[in-house]
């Protein structure tokens, strides 16, 4: 079969760069990356045929320039342009000019980003639609109209404290505020409107029902040129910190085929009244008593879209490809969605970031001086990053994400478990130790700890930190009784010259250990300088915590 394409530009870059590279790469399409100056060596850029650059390392100045992206694609040949995430991926205006430059997008077209990426209207489809939506306005509510004022207490009365403020025209938590009561709606809804305009160039805001507990569901969409839209799968992302998704896994655990089918049904509906073509993600909240209730759709391919390829044995980018170029959805996507019910495995993917989770994870950008990412069976590593880059602070601090797939729940968890203990990255703080952190916590086993809100009120980073570096203290004194002097991988004695540590587990115990019972003495070395014990116990905490 002929490739969709010639010639793709991909307007992003790191990690979902390269992913768009290689699909490109495999499908004989070519690939033209483009890049700011921060990023002229990175992964992508070598990676792919050509390179354009777009500017300084801002992002708009080069990644958020529309006029720049799309005369690099005129400029290469290109005959289509890929978005990515982030960025510009659901910007109307973006998938608009693309068009009108006689390009094909590849993602759902401009109009149905308009009727879906904006979630006002995405909210009203779904009433039109006779989708169930969380309760709350379906306008923009007057931030700038103070005649209105009491117009609007009203309408939040009658949605219901406590309440949240949000963006309409994006996501990730900015422009987001809860509301417990009254007093604090006026200045969340400036505070809110403003974060919003920032973020996303608009700042539209509305009010929603917050609905507490609740499970963040999603499901895949996929729709061709004739209408045709299914659903190939289920994601549960309810792992989060402050609407920041952290783990995702798919399928959905606790779900019945009964339940699958009603939510694959409702997303399917959305999509159809929206008139989608290529790929899409509804999203809903699970409450307490079973129902879902429709939340918003992102028109663009999500960061965790590894975990449904790997459950529905499907390259959704290059679904995406084909769907672009107006072919009808591929058997493969078909058959995919035919047992989308009865998932047969499991895949879990956590998003490795350079941020502190001791620290509110806060970024943490600099040089990574040591790099070492898991392998062997079931396990699938999305990255851009290697040893002796810099992650820069301009951008999103994630730099990788690790799935792991197996035949079920809690062979995945454990597949996982051994994943993370064998990752290391020295130079700059991670967040693996929170990862490692909540999969050894019974509640994200059995699923009790499946929640929006689990992480922000059980997640303690300063004590986690401190435990760990207790712990592996402890276990280097004991080394040093047994005789033994604690020494890290690669070095004589104590963390590398960054602060940072690089390599080795914590003791047994340590909050994120992930090894079995030697997990904290596999890596300690016979040695005489029994003085080293306190610095050789803070190594040991490697990647786990800085000094």
């Amino acid at each position: 079969m002929s490739p969709p394409f010639r010639r793709v530009l991909v307007a992003n870059r790191g990690e979902i760069a390269l992913r768009i590279v290689r699909a490109c790469h495999e499908m004989g399409m070519e690939a033209v990356a483009v890049y700011s100056d921060v990023d002229a060596t990175a992964a992508h850029v070598r990676a792919a045929d050509r390179a354009v650059r777009l500017g300084p390392p801002a992002p708009a100045e080069s990644y958020l320039r529309i006029d720049a992206l799309v005369e690099a694609a005129l400029e290469t040949g290109a005959e289509a342009v890929h978005p990515g995430y982030g960025f510009l991926s659901e910007r109307e205006a973006f998938a608009r000019a693309v068009e009108e430059a006689g390009l094909a997008w590849v993602g759902p077209p401009s109009a149905v980003i308009a009727a879906l990426g904006d979630k006002l209207a995405a909210r009203r489809v779904a009433r039109d639609a006779g989708v169930p939506h969380v309760p709350g306005t379906l306008d923009p509510a007057p931030v700038d109209r103070p005649a209105e004022a009491a117009a609007l207490l009203a309408e939040a009365r009658r949605v219901g404290y406590p309440l949240l403020v949000k963006a309409a025209a994006g996501g990730g938590g900015r422009g987001m505020r809860r509301v417990a009561s009254e007093d604090e709606l006026a200045g969340a809804l400036i505070a809110g409107s403003r974060e919003a305009a920032s973020a996303f160039g608009d700042g539209s805001v509305y009010l929603e029902r917050e609905i507490m507990p609740a499970r963040h569901v999603e499901v895949q969409l996929l729709g061709d040129a004739a209408g045709d839209v299914v659903a190939i799968g289920e994601r549960d992302c309810s792992t989060q910190r402050r609407h920041q998704k952290l783990i995702e896994e798919a399928p959905a655990p606790g779900l019945a085929e009964a339940d699958r089918r009603r939510l694959h049904a409702m997303a399917v509906r959305m999509g159809t009244a929206a008139g989608l073509r290529n790929a899409a993600t509804c999203e809903f909240l699970l409450d307490r008593d079973g129902a879902f209730w429709f939340l918003e759709v992102n028109t663009r391919l999500q960061v965790e879209h590894p975990v449904t390829e790997l459950v529905a044995g499907l390259d959704i980018v290059q679904e995406q490809f084909r769907l672009a170029a107006g072919l009808p959805l591929s058997g493969r996507a078909r058959a995919a969605a035919d047992r989308a019910a009865r998932p047969a495995s499991h895949a879990v993917e956590v998003r490795l970031s350079a941020e502190d989770p001791a620290r509110a994870f806060a970024p943490t950008p600099g040089r990574i001086t040591r790099w070492r990412m898991p392998a062997g069976p079931g396990i699938r590593v999305d990255t851009a990053v290697e040893e002796g880059d810099r992650v820069p602070a301009e951008y999103d601090p994630l730099v990788a994400k690790i799935v792991v797939h197996a035949d079920d729940r809690p062979a995945a968890l454990a597949r996982l478990r051994r994943a993370l203990a064998e990752a290391e990255v020295g130079g700059i703080q991670t967040t693996l130790p929170f990862h490692r952190a909540i999969l050894a916590e019974p509640g994200f086993a059995d699923g009790t700890a499946l929640a929006t809100t689990w992480v922000d009120t059980h997640w303690d980073g300063p004590r986690a930190r401190a435990d760990a570096v207790r712990a592996a203290i402890l276990a280097a004194g004991l080394a040093v009784l047994a005789g033994e002097e604690p020494v890290a991988a690669g070095q004589e004695a104590g963390p590398d010259a960054s602060g940072a540590v690089a390599a080795a587990a914590p003791a047994p115990g340590a909050v994120g250990a992930g090894g079995g019972p030697d997990a904290g003495t596999h890596r300690w070395t016979r040695g005489s300088r029994a003085g080293a014990w306190r610095d050789g116990g803070r190594a040991a905490a490697t990647d786990r915590w800085p000094r």
